[in-house]
Formats: structure tokens, C-alpha cells, sequence
């Protein structure tokens, strides 16, 4: 016997037969909007997989803020290092509870590429320029429509579409359901631990709950997370947590909050993203033209091409336009942690 085999698409969706029976099957998939020939050899979700993988705005990742704005030190993690992160947590779920894996990779790698320089606060500098404000989840979606069309399929575009937990209608498969789950897994366990190594937090100063479920900040967390949900879903019949888990875990993301994500300590640099996010904005509402041709979307209006671009800045890019265009940089973003 040969010690290879060669597996077509046909091979893996079939394979896929074997899956829980609430899992997604490629070959039930709502389609794509433009149609396309199957690729021969990968299945619909693991194209779309590979496009994500390669496409410009998943590259832009590395140097967009997860939680600490530029940085001095190396090991802070990126919103790039956070989505490989979140794509090993959702595929460990999804591999777990027998669900499409290259759904859930597929879905994880995409979710975050919409987001601006500096993180969640340019939400908050973006959302006055629109009806009903700015989220990174509706532009990681647009990106793929518009901007980087990739023609993704509709589960894996729903999938990015309301991967955060207060986006309604909730995605329609339980492998997106998983990367809901990583996300928060994955950004609980790597911010703390990220704050620990900026000292703003000490190991022992987390909550009790946390801390004598799971240790102190490290990967214990994750496996425990991670078990919490293979455990308890398939009795609940959905991608859930057992709740005790999830109460801690709510408790432990409430800390967070307050201690790291929200704390008084960072509004000096919240303060000067948003001023660095609006003042590039209103520039170039000023001045449309300077938009570049090969990152505008001209069936857009104008708001909507400039946010755009300027979403889609990483960011250094951002800072080196805000300096070159004004002829300072904030000193707030000049890089505080090591």
C-alpha cells in the first residue's frame, strides 16, 4: 500500500459526513455572490480560508493595536497574533465538538481585519461620521465585498458579520458560534497576561473566582475555557459553556474591563487616537483626491471612502501621515510599555 493518498474536494466532503449532525457541510453552503467554479481540490470554506490568509488586510494585522497602543516591547500581542490566536481556539472547538474546521479557521482569521489603527478606539473616533456609528465587524465584512474582494462564501461572511456577542441577529452556524467563544477565550487569557507585563497588574491581584478555577494568567486558562465548552455543549445541543465557567468568565472579562480595557490610565492615549483618527479623516474629506485610486471604492460615498482608507491604516502608517500631514505626533503614541 502507497503511503500517500491523494484526497480531492470530493474526498473532503465526503469526509465531512462524518461530522456531528448539526455541523455546516461545504456542500450545503448558501453559496457565494458572484458564482465560481469549485476549486478541484479544496472545499468551499477551506478557499475561502486561503483568501483570508493571503489577502493584504489580514497582513496589515501585525502592526494594529490589540489592547496597548504602540508599544516599545516585542512580545505585546498584535491584532494579528490575536486572530492566529482566536483561529487555534475556534478550530480546537470546532475540532471538539465534530464541526467544520475550516469554517471556524476560516471565520476566525477574517473577524478583526476591519478594525482601525489603535484598536476598539477607533470606534469610537469613526462612529460620529455615520448613522448608527462604525464597527469593525460590518467593515471586516466590506473589506471582503469591497475593498479586497475575496467573493467569500455566505457562512463565512455571516460568520465575520456577528462574531462579536452584541451583533443581532446571532450567526447562523455553530462553528461561528465556536469563534464567538475564542474570541473571548483568547482575549481574556493573552490581555491579561499582557498586562501583568506591562504592570499594571500583578498575578495575584485578578479575581478569586479566576483565579482558583484557573491559575494564575497563563495557558491554563485556555485549556480550561476551552474544556468548560467541550464538555457542556453537547448536552445543551449548542455551542454553550458550562456555567459556572462562563460565570467566572463574565466576571473575569468585568475585571478586565475596568482594570485594563477602560481605565483612566489609558484616556490620555484613547484621547490622542481619536484625535489622530478624526484629524486624518477630516483631511481628507478636505481633500478626497489624496485617497488612493487602488484603496477606494467609487460606487461609495465619500465618508465611506475615507473611513475606509483610513481604517484600513495600520498603526504606524496612521501616525507617519498624522506627523507628515501636521507636523507633530501625539506624544501620548509615542510608546510607554516594554
Amino acid at each position: 500500500m502507497p503511503s500517500l493518498s491523494r484526497r480531492t474536494r470530493t474526498d473532503r466532503e465526503v469526509a465531512e459526513e462524518q461530522l456531528s449532525p448539526g455541523a455546516t457541510r461545504s456542500v450545503a453552503t448558501r453559496g457565494r455572490d458572484r458564482a465560481e467554479e469549485p476549486d478541484p481540490d479544496r472545499t468551499c470554506f477551506e478557499v475561502d480560508r486561503d483568501r483570508i490568509l493571503h489577502s493584504k488586510a489580514f497582513r496589515r494585522l501585525k502592526h494594529k493595536t490589540q489592547v496597548f497602543m504602540v508599544p516599545d516591547g516585542d512580545h505585546y500581542v498584535t491584532r494579528l497574533t490575536h486572530a492566529l490566536q482566536v483561529t487555534q481556539v475556534a478550530r480546537a472547538l470546532a475540532v471538539g465538538l465534530g464541526l467544520n474546521e475550516p469554517l471556524a479557521e476560516a471565520i476566525a482569521l477574517g473577524h478583526d481585519v476591519g478594525h482601525s489603527p489603535f484598536g476598539h478606539t477607533g470606534e469610537d473616533a469613526l462612529s460620529p461620521y455615520f448613522d448608527g456609528g462604525w464597527h469593525h465587524a460590518a467593515q471586516s465584512v466590506r473589506i471582503y465585498d469591497a475593498l479586497d474582494p475575496a467573493n467569500l462564501t455566505w457562512e463565512v461572511r455571516d460568520g465575520i458579520r456577528a462574531h462579536t456577542w452584541r451583533i443581532e441577529p446571532p450567526p447562523a452556524t455553530p462553528e461561528a458560534h465556536c469563534v464567538r467563544f475564542a474570541d473571548r477565550i483568547a482575549y481574556l487569557s493573552h490581555d491579561a497576561q499582557d498586562a501583568v507585563r506591562a504592570g499594571i497588574l500583578r498575578p495575584g491581584e485578578f479575581p478569586a473566582s479566576a483565579l482558583g478555577a484557573f491559575g494564575p494568567p497563563g495557558g491554563r486558562w485556555i485549556g480550561e475555557m476551552i474544556r468548560a465548552v467541550l464538555d457542556y455543549s453537547p448536552a445543551a445541543g449548542s455551542v454553550a459553556m458550562r456555567p459556572d465557567c462562563f460565570g467566572i468568565m463574565g466576571e473575569l472579562r468585568g475585571f478586565m474591563f475596568e482594570r485594563v480595557y477602560t481605565a483612566a490610565r489609558h484616556q490620555d492615549e484613547h484621547d490622542a487616537a481619536v484625535r489622530v483618527i478624526r484629524r486624518l479623516v477630516d483631511y481628507h474629506l478636505e481633500h478626497p483626491h489624496t485617497v488612493p485610486v487602488t484603496y477606494r471604492d467609487n460606487d461609495a460615498d465619500v465618508v465611506t471612502q475615507v473611513a475606509d482608507y483610513v481604517a484600513g491604516m495600520t498603526d504606524r502608517f496612521a501616525l507617519n501621515a498624522y506627523e507628515k500631514l501636521f507636523g507633530e505626533r501625539p506624544a501620548a503614541l509615542n510608546g510607554r510599555v516594554e
